[in-house]
This record gives structure tokens, sequence and C-alpha cells, in this order.
């Protein structure tokens, strides 16, 4: 059991997502950004499976053939595509649900410091992008979701944080303008 070491690790990261989300113009949303991850359901497992170069969960995976930590995790924290999943009537099978912008801003920043905390000194603004593109979940999001999240990875690998963070903030804005007009429109 490595304790100590996943608690620095899960504690870094979740700071490191909150900043980010300060910069996306999310900050009170990055404030509970993780929170599950103390929970004995996640942390139990990730000090158990801790291996510092990767997540917990791909070791449980390996061991146990499933992760029940990332099964908890995924099915709390609406920043994970894998929670915007629900039955389509028309079909009758599961199928990924557009995630709201705030979550999807969410997840850019997850991936952005995990990418950071994994990699460490030899992280690049690249990365995030390679390992997205390496892991093929694309086609396991909602497409507007997954457009829209490499359109941002790909900003950040070519433009850098910056620029990156600035084009969020600017989307975020809007979408909550648009957001507020329609629970206008359809208030009673």
């Amino acid at each position: 059991m490595h304790i100590i070491k996943h608690f620095k690790t899960i504690t870094k990261h979740r700071h490191m997502v909150m900043r980010y989300c300060r910069l996306a113009g999310i900050g009170f949303q990055g404030l509970f950004h993780d929170l599950s991850k103390y929970s004995p359901a996640e942390f139990i497992p990730g000090a158990k499976y801790y291996q510092g170069n990767r997540s917990p969960n791909e070791k449980e995976r390996e061991v146990l053939g499933y992760s029940k930590a990332w099964l908890h995790h995924k099915g709390r924290n609406k920043h994970h595509f894998e929670y915007w999943r629900d039955v389509n009537q028309a079909v009758h099978r599961y199928e990924p649900v557009e995630m709201p912008l705030n979550y999807a801003a969410e997840m850019f920043c997850d991936r952005v410091a995990a990418s950071r905390i994994y990699k460490g000194k030899d992280y690049k603004d690249s990365d995030p992008y390679a390992y997205y593109s390496m892991h093929s979940t694309r086609d396991k999001m909602h497409e507007k979701t997954a457009d829209q999240l490499e359109v941002w990875l790909k900003m950040l690998a070519e433009k850098g944080e910056k620029e990156a963070f600035a084009a969020i903030r600017r989307q975020l804005k809007e979408w909550k303008k648009k957001e507020k007009q329609k629970k206008q429109e359809n208030s009673p």
C-alpha cells in the first residue's frame, strides 16, 4: 500500500485541475473536482494499485479484469464522458449524450493536469492530444463533445496554454449566455 504517495499524487492533480479550471473560467466548479477520489471506494484501491507513472485504475484492471474504483468514480464525476451515457429510446441501447460545455472544459483541464502529473518534467503541451489520439476514445463520446475536446487539445498543442484557455473562457462565456436565455424562454 502506498497511502502517502497516492494521497500526494491525487492532491497534486486535484490542485492542478483547480488551477486550470480557474484559467478556463470555471473556478468554482474546479473546487469540487475529483473529491470522490478521497472516498474509501476509490482511495483504498488507488493506494493498493499505486505505481506513480499511470493511473492505479489501469493496474486494478490488469489484476481484477475491471476497476471497481473507476466504476465508482465515473458515475459521480460529470467531467468524464463515460458519465454521459443514457438509453436512446428509439433504439433501446446506451449511447453517448452531449456533455454540457462546462463539464467538457473540466475534462480538458483534467486531461492536461493528468499529462503534467504523469509526464513530470518531460511534459509538452502536445502530450494531452497525443494521449487522446493514442487511446481512441473519440468513438465512445458524443460527436460534438469529441469535436470540441479535439479542438481544445489541438489548440493547446499548437498554440500553448495561454491561447487555449483564453478560447475556452470565451466559449464558456457565450455558452452560459445561451443557457441563461434557454432557461428564461422555458420558464413559466
